[in-house]
């Protein structure tokens, strides 16, 4: 039966009173007093049942284990979301309960203060605290009380989802805390464990005290990732498409969970390989299925898809630092790996327009200034304000874990999932062109052009603007076009001939559409396509484009142009190709000749069109003449380019070359062996150039009878040059001929034989009838078949 509060009158309104009263009138409202509650014994309290599909990582627990053994301790579990913190969490206090009934483990849910509020409440209920119940009471106090006296048993809490420090750390005075923060209620017995997990580290840090009580918890290894896949689909009929699908997923647990309830729920229609070849198709479609909804929930009850865990952490960072989400929104459009710190800082990109011109035909390449990146004049306290401002933006991405950074501290990494959320989120929005356009202009402005000189810078570069190729803009622009434009020049000198055509390709019709087909700009790229072309050995396509660049250029800059003379040495060089040595001569002379008295006897520029006279010189068996060209120009490239340029090498190689025609191999075995060395170590093993290089020296050992050193070299050759430049490539045919020569002089007539067959058949199809190649292939099968 409900109780009814008495009621009792002030001394001056005694007895029954009818009518008015002026005497004061005081009521005092007597609860009952609570009955004493029996304490009872130590529980869990955690709001998840254990996870049957667990898989234990490393050393984790065991490190969570035997901190919690230590007084008051603290522990904090630090990552990104989705690494699986709240997992390794509900294991631990599950292992605990089971393991050690004498110790209560409390579960706070930190996400909000009220959620916060809420936990402690359940603690208070839980080990039943007298005056819980009292309207005015203080929960948080009356718990903290609890927790702080060592007569009582042992506890572990888990502050779970600490990613927000107001939660935590802001105050609300007038309210039952006294206006103290939830963080001042967190105790340190003696008899008392806290675990906190959490995607801040500045957070976890303030929690844990200690940066030592961190334990950074980021994606699995790969042998835990495929366990948990085998274990969420319960068996994995193909060991290889199941590690190819955990490391798509970058081997993050919710991402793999998540992954596998959709093939589950999909099932028949889905399995591993369907989902990872739908996963790999496309951006779009990888978006699609990262963000179904597969029935997960996350701990608050809500739905959650893989891309919306890190959506909550970018929402919070734009509430809290504006400036610190558009860096991580620019970011999102680089490569993921090695983003340069430099690039990153606030850049000021001056109004010039971005100009260049194409590569000449020896190696160098020319260029007109591509733009100013500072407007004049700077504050210096201004920029001092920008960069505090850009570290500053740069702590709190890593405070979330959402980048990292490299043990020097100038490069950034990011997830490729993440990444593709942070897109997905600017679409979403409403955003994702603007920053990508922020994205193609800077990337268009620190870009330079694929110079030797500019190599360095290129290379460091060059991942984050092959990602350009894939992005689609509303509408394309001149910069994006730059880009691409510098990106296929430097991918053409570094032999990378695919991306470079498709870069160039891009570049090329963009130019066109806007700047029309006979302006500069276009033209540049359209050179550039036609060495790509060329370096393909699709010779008469190249030879039609340096045509119509030559005439172009002759009518719009004049004969004698830098630009025309480019053309008319890139055309004589494709004649070369062809074995058209009559017509390529005369277009080298007077190339050579217009340069000498423009540019100078020992201009860069001058010299690649000696060079390029010698070696048509050294095709028509004039060796001598080809030899004194060669020697005059590397001791001036020595001295003008130095001794380990591009075209220094060339022109050292041609000369070796010049020599092992003459029988001089002893001398052109040290010239080969030296360029080939330089070359590996300037350009890579896999360069066409260092290709022909080892070739070369192939060439040279077989002349001297040893076969077995030349084959190897052959074979290494040839089965690079397939997979780096295609089979039917001229070089990889050459590599066939040397090696089937090779075959012959060790007695391998039947090999040799066939061998060159196939070669004399592609060279027919590639090279044509006519091409001098082709008549000696098939030369040598006649002789060979006598």
């Amino acid at each position: 039966m409900a109780q009814i509060p008495s009621v009792s009158f002030g001394p001056g309104n005694q007895g029954l009173q009818v009518g008015q009263s002026y005497a004061p009138i005081t009521a005092e409202f007597h609860l009952p007093p609570e009955r004493p509650e029996t304490p009872p014994k130590p529980f869990a309290t955690i709001p998840f049942s254990r996870d049957p599909d667990f898989v234990d990582r490393g050393d984790i627990l065991e490190q969570i284990d035997r901190r919690c053994s230590e007084p008051a301790a603290r522990i904090a579990l630090v990552g990104l979301g989705g690494v699986g913190k709240s997992q390794l969490a509900i294991e631990f206090a599950h292992r605990i309960a089971a393991g050690q009934p004498d110790t209560w483990v409390f579960w706070v849910h930190a996400g909000t203060q009220a959620r916060v509020e809420e936990g402690f409440r359940t603690i208070a209920d839980a080990v039943k605290l007298p005056g819980r119940s009292q309207p005015k009471a203080n929960i948080p106090q009356l718990v903290y009380s609890w927790l702080s006296n060592e007569r009582n048993s042992r506890w572990v809490m888990i502050l779970d989802s600490a990613d927000d420090r107001d939660v935590l750390y802001n105050t609300t005075s007038g309210d039952a805390r006294n206006g103290r923060s939830f963080a001042a209620y967190l105790p340190q017995s003696r008899n008392g464990s806290i675990i906190i997990t959490t995607r801040n580290k500045d957070l976890a840090s303030s929690l844990a005290r200690r940066r030592q009580n961190m334990i950074e918890v980021g994606p699995m290894v790969q042998t835990d990732a495929l366990m948990l896949l085998q274990k969420k689909l319960k068996s994995l009929s193909d060991p290889e498409v199941a590690a190819d699908l955990v490391q798509a997923l970058e081997h993050i647990p919710l991402a793999i969970s998540h992954a596998a309830a959709y093939i589950e729920a999909s099932a028949p229609r889905s399995s591993p390989k369907k989902y990872l070849d739908n996963f790999r198709e496309n951006e779009l479609k990888k978006t699609w299925l990262l963000d179904r909804d597969v029935g997960d929930l996350q701990r608050d009850g809500t739905l959650i898809t893989v891309l919306t865990t890190w959506q909550i952490s970018f929402n919070h960072i734009r509430s809290k630092r504006p400036s610190a989400a558009d860096l991580l929104s620019l970011m999102s459009f680089f490569d993921r790996q090695g983003i340069p710190e430099w690039v990153l800082k606030p850049l000021r990109i001056g109004k010039n327009p971005m100009r260049v011109r194409g590569p000449d035909e020896g190696g160098d390449r020319e260029s007109d200034d591509n733009g100013s990146t500072t407007d004049g004049d700077t504050d210096d306290g201004a920029d001092d304000d920008i960069y505090g401002r850009f570290e500053d933006d740069v702590a709190m991405l890593r405070d979330y874990c959402l980048i990292t950074m490299n043990e020097i501290g100038d490069e950034f990494e990011m997830h490729g999932l993440v990444q593709l959320s942070t897109r997905s989120w600017l679409e979403a929005s409403g955003q994702q062109d603007t920053f990508k356009q922020q994205y193609i202009e800077r990337m268009a402005a620190l870009f330079p052009t694929g110079k030797y000189e500019n190599w360095a810078k290129c290379r460091g570069l060059f991942a984050h603007v092959q990602v350009a190729l894939g992005y689609r803009l509303k509408k394309d622009t001149l910069e994006w076009a730059t880009l691409l434009h510098n990106g296929g020049w430097y991918a053409w000198s570094q032999g990378r001939y695919e991306v470079a055509q498709q870069m160039v390709r891009k570049a090329r019709k963009v130019r066109e559409e806007k700047l029309g087909r006979d302006d500069v700009a276009t033209l540049a790229s359209i050179l550039v396509f036609a060495l790509v072309q060329k370096d393909r050995g699709r010779w008469s396509e190249a030879e039609k484009l340096f045509v119509q660049v030559m005439e172009t250029s002759k009518i719009k800059l004049g004969a004698d142009h830098p630009s025309t003379l480019t053309s008319m040495a890139n055309l004589a060089s494709t004649y070369r190709d062809q074995g058209r040595w009559g017509e390529a001569e005369k277009l080298d002379v007077q190339v050579m000749e217009t340069r000498k008295t423009k540019l100078g006897a020992d201009h860069p520029d001058t010299l690649a069109s000696i060079a390029n006279l010698a070696s048509t010189y050294r095709d028509q068996g004039r060796w001598g003449e080809a030899e004194k060209l060669f020697v005059q120009v590397i001791e001036t490239s020595k001295t003008k380019l130095g001794a380990d340029h591009p075209s220094t090498l060339t022109s050292m190689a041609n000369l070796a070359s010049t020599l092992w025609n003459q029988g001089r191999w002893g001398e052109a075995e040290k010239l080969f062996v030296q360029v080939m060395e330089t070359r590996k170590t300037k350009l890579g093993a896999d360069h066409p150039d260092t290709l022909a290089s080892i070739a070369n020296l192939a060439s040279t050992l077989w002349n001297q009878g040893r076969w077995g050193e030349a084959e190897k070299l052959f074979v290494q050759v040839m089965e690079t040059s397939k997979t780096k430049l295609g089979a039917d490539h001229p070089s990889t045919l050459t590599s066939m001929n040397n090696l089937a020569f090779t075959w012959k002089g060790q007695g391998r007539r039947a090999d040799a034989l066939a061998l060159m067959e196939d070669c004399a058949q592609a060279r027919r199809r590639v090279l044509g009838e006519e091409h001098p190649y082709t008549l000696l292939s098939l030369a040598t099968i006649a002789k060979w078949s006598t």
